[in-house]
């Protein structure tokens, strides 16, 4: 989505590979991937527009569901239990490229061959046009922004597969430069905009007005599953020209778009705990499959926060450092130890050199460091150094012991946040309270185990709000975002044809 919250879950490439293909009784031919589970440096690099992904190599196939109307399956990767994107082939013959299928954005790009300085490019597919027989030159330059980086490149027009479908003469652009360097670690190619025509770069026709004006889908609808479950063989579904039955349970929710360009629909309230927040005056929200969390605006999104004790990373294992180590570490300078040792000498900090631990020290922290299993070691080290180096301050100014531990308490509360992400802890989820957003006078429930992400790193666990601040003024706010974290929970039906959004609750 150019221009507004976007966020980039990121990982080093990871290996991905073929599974079996399984026909179902309703006839649709799926293909199951590989799942890898969210890593603490994925979502610290979160920086822009909502999509990664890894090398996919997956096939679909159109089938007819049991009204016998024309259905195009593509399958999804769960992508570390955030992110979610198929494969499309551009050109004839088909070359294979990774993508995210984003609502809130409107242009398909992908890297091309000519992309010779970016080194995004070189870790990535790129198109080669010699190599298709149905490619048109274009050559306009074009450039598409995203939150923290854009891709500069020209349009080029050739066939593009999804699915069991063809599109012909699709209009799309070739990325020669990729102005990120975030981009150079993720794994996806590129990005195929599902929004509207109004917010697509150049005026280009979006691939979905083309299936559409080319009669390639039974009805003018798309919709999509995604699986929450990092341990299943599939990760979701987008269905192009209807919907699959099995993935919901009910009848869907419809409300009707409210603005072209994004799917942007009217958001009634927001209520933590069954009691509204009171922030949402003339709200809407933009249903995007291209956003990983949920961004609202501050004020609700602060209070929110709030009532499940979200905090900073650094700050959250700053306090944890002073609760377990405080009084360890004041009287470890006080006997005397070298500073630069004590970190390390007590466990939290690694170091290159071979040293001897001291028995007493080691007896000391031994019950401590069992309670380690659920943060991480470099977040752990930062905020053991930082505890250091004000408990030493203070002792030069002869303070007590209990003044020193409530004074560095409560710097830790004041210590910046490097990234928009807040941490909650673990234990206290089954305590955390249900939220809802009003839509379409229907209440539409988040559990805690919904909206709390579990993200791993050196086989230790943290737990992540996925509720994002974003304030957008009037009259285009306030907006909310309703990325994936939503649309897990809620099986999401786009219809072009009607210009509405259905939600019914996933299976």
């Amino acid at each position: 989505m150019g221009d507004k919250f976007l966020l980039l879950v990121m990982c080093l490439l990871v290996s991905t590979f073929w599974l079996a293909i399984a026909s179902s009784s309703d006839g649709l031919v799926r293909l199951g991937l590989r799942k890898q589970r969210l890593g603490i440096n994925s979502i610290n690099a979160a920086r822009i527009k909502g999509t990664d992904s890894a090398y996919a190599k997956g096939e679909v196939t159109t089938t007819r569901g049991s009204d016998d109307s024309a259905m195009n399956i593509v399958s999804l990767k769960n992508y570390l239990d955030v992110q979610y994107f198929g494969e499309v082939g551009i050109g004839s013959p088909p070359q294979k490229f990774t993508v995210i299928f984003d609502t809130g954005s409107s242009n398909l790009w992908i890297p091309s061959s000519h992309c010779y300085f970016s080194v995004a490019c070189f870790f990535h597919s790129r198109y080669n046009s010699s190599k298709s027989s149905t490619y048109t030159e274009i050559g306009k330059p074009c450039k598409i922004n995203y939150g923290s980086g854009m891709i500069l490149g020209f349009f080029s027009e050739d066939n593009i597969k999804v699915g069991g479908l063809v599109v012909k003469n699709q209009v799309f652009t070739e990325a020669i430069r990729e102005g990120s360097l975030i981009l150079s670690l993720a794994s996806f190619d590129g990005i195929l905009g599902l929004g509207f025509q109004d917010i697509s770069v150049g005026n280009v026709a979006p691939l979905w007005y083309s299936m559409m004006e080319q009669s390639l889908v039974a009805q003018k609808v798309f919709s999509f599953w995604f699986n929450k479950d990092p341990s299943a063989s599939e990760g979701g579904e987008i269905v192009f020209g209807g919907v699959d039955q099995k993935h919901f349970k009910g009848k869907h929710t419809y409300v009707p778009v409210i603005r072209k360009g994004y799917w942007q629909i009217e958001l009634a309230d927001f209520l933590i705990a069954d009691k509204s927040t009171g922030f949402c005056t003339n709200c809407t929200a933009i249903v995007d499959s291209g956003t990983s969390f949920i961004a609202g605006p501050k004020a609700a999104v602060t209070k929110m926060n709030h009532a499940i004790g979200a905090k900073g990373f650094v700050s959250m294992e700053c306090k944890k450092v002073v609760a377990q180590y405080g009084d360890l570490m004041w009287q470890l300078l006080l006997s005397g130890l070298q500073p630069d040792k004590l970190c390390s000498n007590i466990g939290i900090c690694s170091y290159n050199r071979t040293q001897k631990m001291s028995e007493t020290i080691e007896m000391v922290v031994e019950q401590k460091r069992e309670k380690h299993t659920e943060v991480g070691q470099d977040l752990l080290c930062t905020a053991c150094e930082l505890t250091l180096a004000w408990i030493r301050t203070e002792l030069t100014q002869n303070k007590t012991e209990g003044r020193v531990i409530e004074y560095v308490n409560k710097l830790c509360d004041n210590l910046p946040n490097p990234t928009r992400e807040l941490a909650v802890d673990c234990e206290k989820i089954p305590n955390m309270p249900t939220v809802s957003f009003i839509i379409g006078n229907k209440s539409f429930h988040l559990t805690p185990e919904q909206y709390i992400r579990r993200v791993e790193q050196n086989f230790s666990t943290f737990c992540v709000s996925s509720f994002i601040a974003l304030d957008i003024p009037p009259p285009q706010g306030p907006l909310w975002i309703l990325g994936e974290i939503f649309m897990e929970a809620y099986h999401t039906v786009f219809d072009f044809g009607n210009l509405r959004v259905g939600f019914a609750e996933a299976v």
